[in-house]
């Protein structure tokens, strides 16, 4: 015997995404909107959408630039393809304002980014970590990015084409331990729990046009991760694994479009660097070094040996992460 139930809304908004357990696909261009868009990764995915054709809503804390960036987008772009206003994710009634700027502007947005995160600039223990640091990287992380997600729903619901937003995770998400800088992976691993409870309520309220994702860029080289290369080790993996952000982006913005483009209802994990592809790069470099070694001679196989300690170390690390990664979900990769 199957058991189940079905939760229905009294809300008119919520009942208004209930019309059908299909969805048309949605045809492009579409209206994105992307928070913390002003630089590294969040400008790359603003830039890369606006080469696609479609329209976009970029923000920061930073009016300044807010302003640089508008102005750097509509001078390759065009005036009326993106518009940027300052936005504290961590302020509910920012994110609100923020909301209505969006629909004032685009009246509707199909594709919601939440990339604005912080990690306080700062590694160290987290004994050392002073409360201000703390405050930053939680309020920004985990308050901010739940703002963000319910201001979103709520405006999507209201929308008879629904929408998707997509929210950005990053080192400690899958639970591995981020020393140095516990706070931030402690947030980014909130991301994943959040997104499968958001998940969760949607489908009790039985919404199909209204869908939250998880988006993995991996390693980027954005100011945000250059401020923890603070030894070799850390630097040279970050020159393994890490991607410019014009890269990341490439490869991801084409994937989250063709979500709406097909009409998928289905959550989805979009990952741009998997534990197979890091085994495979780091692997590569050490097959580099060991011929390197042998063209160099003896005077620089020491050298070679010396770099080639991080690359044996990487991939014994590695190594169980590209086993455990084939019994994982289907997601959408870059190999």
């Amino acid at each position: 015997m199957k058991l189940g139930f079905r939760v229905r809304s009294s809300n008119p908004s919520v009942r208004m995404a209930l019309d059908s357990d299909e969805r048309e696909p949605m045809a492009p261009p579409y209206n994105v909107l992307i928070t913390g868009s002003t630089k590294g990764i969040g400008y790359a995915f603003a830039r890369e959408f606006l080469k696609a054709g479609d329209n976009v809503v970029i923000c920061s804390r930073s009016a300044e630039r807010v302003e640089s960036a508008t102005q750097n987008f509509r001078e390759e772009f065009g005036e009326q393809r993106v518009w940027g206003t300052t936005c504290d994710v961590r302020e509910g009634k920012d994110v609100k304002a923020l909301v209505s700027f969006a629909c004032e502007k685009l009246k509707y947005i199909d594709i919601w980014i939440n990339n604005a995160g912080s990690n306080a600039y700062s590694y160290r223990p987290l004994a050392e970590t002073s409360d201000e640091d703390l405050i930053e990287v939680v309020t920004t992380n985990t308050l901010g990015l739940m703002i963000c997600c319910r201001e979103a729903i709520n405006m999507m619901l209201n929308q008879p084409r629904g929408g998707h937003i997509f929210n950005i995770d990053g080192a400690g998400s899958d639970g591995r331990p981020t020393p140095r800088f516990a706070a931030y992976g402690a947030t980014k691993r909130s991301v994943v729990h959040l997104t499968k409870s958001l998940q969760a309520e949607l489908r009790m309220q039985d919404v199909k046009n209204v869908v939250v994702h998880n988006l993995s860029p991996g390693m980027v080289t954005t100011d945000l991760l250059m401020s923890g290369a603070t030894t070799k080790q850390a630097k040279f993996f970050i020159n393994v694994l890490a991607e410019p952000a014009e890269v990341v982006a490439e490869y991801l913005v084409p994937n989250i479009r063709s979500i709406p483009s097909n009409g998928s209802t289905k959550p989805t994990y979009i990952r741009f660097l998997t534990g197979l592809k890091a085994y495979s790069q780091i692997f590569s470099v050490t097959n580099l070094f060991f011929h390197l070694g042998l063209l160099l001679g003896q005077e620089g196989t020491d050298t070679c040996l010396k770099i080639k300690e991080y690359c044996i170390l990487a991939v014994v690390l590695w190594s169980w992460v590209a086993e455990t990664e084939r019994t994982r979900f289907t997601v959408t990769v870059k190999l």
